[in-house]
């Protein structure tokens, strides 16, 4: 990925936007908006991507004359007319401020988890002859929902795993390696997978989705990798050895990775005699042996309802292996062989996983997860409600509140006002409005103005605060609530 602008930025919006510097009411020299999540599927939030887009977009001289002469010529035709394009406005940008965007954004810090229905990030504009561009980016800066909305889901599965770990195994010391990142192929673009991928990266650290580390090497100050993998089959390195040698395809894989661990796909024909009569009777040896040496093999299942084809492969390989009883009472099997289940899998089958696995007397701790589409692509703005509204304004020197109040969806009223975000005393987050707030209590940190990024958070950090915050949070409880709506 380029770490400045590929594109032109004038064109990162929706075409309408060029239209509405004429329309706000004269005067106008303040235009102050606000990013928050309206509610959705989850009660919570964490916050993450906002710092990427401002990198990769906004920070910097972004804006030259060719810019503006290409935008006037693709936004004349695309209007058919000659009096919509901003020309003036844009290149003011351009001369007075060297093309750099007067704008100032004030955010919370990423990774910070927090309730909906409270302000994430504040837009303004810092010259008053174009208020205009507060709004006019809005198309871009929203585009905070996607990663903000995988990193609160894999939160959430984190949350869950970490829920059954707690009830039936005795340590929960490999759940941040439980969920796997199987997405990449399953998202619109490269850059969605970026993103998508290092959201989940807060809160996991296995993947297989590269791109996740490589944007958080280039914009959050990675140093190595965030999320890891094994060498693992796919079905066309099985069934390229063809039906009858199956088991060949599996004992090659194993001897060509003889150290450490090892990931193999037993669905591609039979999964009941491939895990009977080869993992559990050809291969048990191999397997046993790189155990002794501290590896372990994981076998995917790969099809069929992911509840019964977990406990089944679990029962065989069970019965081939031996099963220890952990302290808690339930079902292990030996520290070389476990199942990891990757496909079908998003909240609710995972959460139908585990409740049937704990049902049948299996530990959480046998069994790893997978999710590809489920987990990066199954998400949309509408999943947190993610909205972007102006508040406040200044028209003739005087402070106006804006707001929306639709009589036929009250949930799409808007706030009012410049906001602040505070803790009280409780260590309850609310938003206040009205220009109310005291700004010494603000959790609203400047990070970006007039072109310059103010705050530069490391992923370190980010990961830090995903990971100690909402731990209040009851899944079982959320999850029985979604069940009965």
């Amino acid at each position: 990925m380029a770490s400045g602008p590929v594109e032109n930025i004038i064109l990162l919006a929706d075409c309408y936007k060029s239209s509405h510097y004429k329309v706000y009411p004269p005067g106008t020299t303040k235009l102050y908006a606000y990013f928050e999540s309206r509610g959705g599927k989850f009660p919570y939030t964490v916050f993450f991507g906002l710092q990427y887009l401002l990198k990769r977009w906004l920070c910097g001289p972004v804006l030259t004359k060719e810019m503006v002469q290409e935008a006037k010529e693709v936004i004349d035709q695309v209007f058919k007319r000659e009096d919509v394009f901003n020309e003036a406005g844009w290149m003011h940008i351009l001369e007075h401020h060297g093309g750099r965007l007067p704008l100032r954004i004030k955010a919370v810090p990423e990774g910070t988890v927090l309730p909906t229905k409270n302000v994430l990030f504040t837009v303004e504009n810092t010259d008053p002859a174009v208020p205009w561009v507060t709004n006019f980016f809005e198309t871009l800066l929203v585009q905070t929902w996607y990663p903000m909305t995988v990193a609160t889901s894999s939160s959430v599965y984190r949350r869950l795993i970490g829920h059954y770990l707690r009830l039936t195994s005795d340590s929960e010391d490999m759940l941040e390696f439980m969920m796997h990142d199987a997405g990449y192929r399953g998202v619109s673009s490269v850059e969605s997978a970026a993103l998508g991928g290092a959201g989940h990266m807060l809160s996991f650290k296995a993947s297989d989705t590269v791109a996740g580390s490589s944007l958080l090497r280039k914009f959050y100050g990675l140093q190595g990798v965030a999320g890891y993998s094994t060498p693992s089959s796919e079905h066309s390195t099985v069934t390229s050895w063809g039906r009858d040698d199956e088991l060949a395809s599996h004992r090659h894989m194993l001897t060509t990775y003889s150290q450490g661990d090892a990931g193999c796909v037993c669905d591609s024909y039979d999964i009941w005699k491939c895990l009977e009569e080869m993992w559990g009777g050809e291969l048990k040896d191999l397997v046993l042996e790189r155990g002794a040496r501290g590896g372990c093999v994981y076998l995917r299942p790969d099809s069929g309802d992911p509840k019964e084809v977990v406990l089944k492969s679990l029962e065989i390989l069970g019965k081939a292996f031996g099963t220890e009883t952990n302290a808690k009472g339930y079902k292990m099997l030996p520290p070389c062989v476990k199942v990891i289940q990757a496909d079908g899998i998003d909240l609710e089958s995972l959460w139908g996983v585990l409740e049937h696995l704990k049902t049948h007397g299996w530990s959480t701790g046998g069994v790893f997860f997978g999710a590809g589409g489920g987990l990066l692509q199954k998400v949309n703005r509408d999943t947190q409600k993610c909205a972007y509204k102006v508040s406040y304004a200044e028209v003739g020197g005087a402070g106006v509140e804006v707001y929306k109040q639709p009589i036929t969806d009250t949930g799409k009223t808007s706030k009012r006002g410049r906001l602040t975000l505070e803790c009280g005393d409780d260590g309850a987050i609310t938003t206040v409005q009205h220009g109310e707030g005291d700004p010494e209590k603000d959790i609203l940190v400047p990070v970006f103005e007039d072109g310059a990024l103010l705050r530069d958070y490391t992923f370190d950090e980010v990961q830090q605060r995903a990971q100690e915050g909402g731990k209040d949070f009851d899944v079982i409880s959320f999850l029985q609530e979604q069940v009965a709506q």
